[in-house]
């Protein structure tokens, strides 16, 4: 099981509320854990935020990043009668969204409880109870009487919208409930490297990261790889776990607490061969268990990461997750784990040769 300051330590960073384009109080929590070992930060101009630690100053650059952003929703407006209307900020299945409890965050920073609202099943006919309810008739219910009540608690258009549920230890078993696992965990994980390559050494040029407005189309990773100019680069992100009822090997077969997902294929790149090559090969000398899978519907950052500037071979490294874009997901503390321990070695056999090696056609 994980240590107690371990499990606080992913806490903090589910329970910070942060969409695309409002990343504020996750870059807060990154800088409280990366301080110990950052000799530099660098931020690009949307909030991107890179922890640098030099272990070999004539090394190559490598960067591993995560994303700050979950997805969520932005107020769009407040009806007369103090309803909130809603915009969604990355991918949702309505069937998720209602009667799910969320915060909305003001400007000043005060927190506004609301619950998207819904139809009792009784006031529904057959035919309605079969369909779809579709999201942009959707509201959230903050218990306002007017459009005045909830402006006078500071709600306004533009005001940020997250989902709210307790991170939780399922029942004492590995299993752990919260949510932003996309992507608070492979941010996670990029501060946990940074923190053993700090303390152990490494050959190269470290800048350990969480990008900015990835799911609204992987723009965060565009303007940050183009700052720090990697000659590496991973992504660290979720990936869909197919281990629950109804989930067909064809959607998705990858099993909670089998180790990491090294991408192979997604609709944002196709990964660079021989850094793929290198990282299954690590895995394999370390023992380290892993699992392939394939995203034929979405990417990941390094579909952003490995078209910047004149190229930039790059690879996604994902913690298998059920239940992504949801206000309720679920991870395996092993597979955290042992992704942090996978992407430490694969880091720290990167030197100017090995780089060479795999940079060279």
């Amino acid at each position: 099981m994980l240590e107690e300051k371990d499990e606080l330590f992913l806490k903090e960073l589910t329970d910070a509320n942060g969409v695309p384009g409002n990343e504020d109080q996750v870059r807060d929590v990154f800088k409280k854990y990366a301080d110990p070992y950052a000799d530099k930060y660098l931020i690009d101009g949307l909030g991107g935020i890179n922890a640098r630690h030099i272990g070999d100053k004539e090394g190559p650059r490598v960067l591993i990043a995560g994303h700050m952003d979950e997805v969520g929703f932005m107020v769009t407006k407040v009806t007369d009668k103090g309803f909130v209307e809603f915009q969604t900020l990355g991918g949702w299945w309505g069937q998720v969204m209602l009667a799910q409890q969320v915060t909305i965050t003001t400007s000043t920073g005060k927190e506004i409880h609301g619950v998207i609202g819904s139809k009792p099943p009784h006031v529904l006919s057959q035919e309605a109870r079969k369909a779809p309810y579709d999201i942009k008739d959707m509201f959230i219910d903050i218990g306002a009487t007017s459009k005045e009540e909830a402006s006078d608690w500071g709600v306004k258009p533009g005001d940020m919208v997250t989902p709210f549920i307790d991170f939780k230890r399922m029942n004492g078993s590995k299993y752990l409930l919260a949510k932003a696992w996309d992507n608070r965990i492979g941010t996670a994980v990029s501060l946990k490297v940074l923190e053993n390559l700090a303390t152990e050494g490494h050959p190269n040029i470290l800048f350990a990261g969480s990008n900015v407005q990835e799911e609204v189309g992987l723009r965060g990773a565009r303007t940050s790889t183009h700052m720090i100019n990697p000659d590496i680069a991973f992504a660290l992100d979720t990936g869909t776990a197919g281990d629950t009822p109804g989930m067909t090997p064809k959607e998705a077969d990858s099993v909670l607490g089998e180790g990491p997902q090294i991408l192979i294929f997604d609709a944002s790149m196709i990964p660079h061969r021989k850094l793929r090559d290198f990282v299954v090969e690590v895995a394999e000398e370390m023992e380290i268990p892993f699992q392939y899978t394939v995203i034929t519907g979405g990417g990941t950052d390094a579909g952003m990461q490995h078209v910047s500037r004149d190229g930039v071979p790059s690879l996604a490294i994902t913690v298998p997750t059920r239940y992504l874009h949801s206000h309720t997901s679920i991870i395996h503390e092993d597979d955290y784990l042992n992704t942090v321990k996978l992407v430490t070695e694969v880091v720290k056999r990167l030197d100017d040769k090995k780089v060479q090696e795999l940079t060279s056609y």
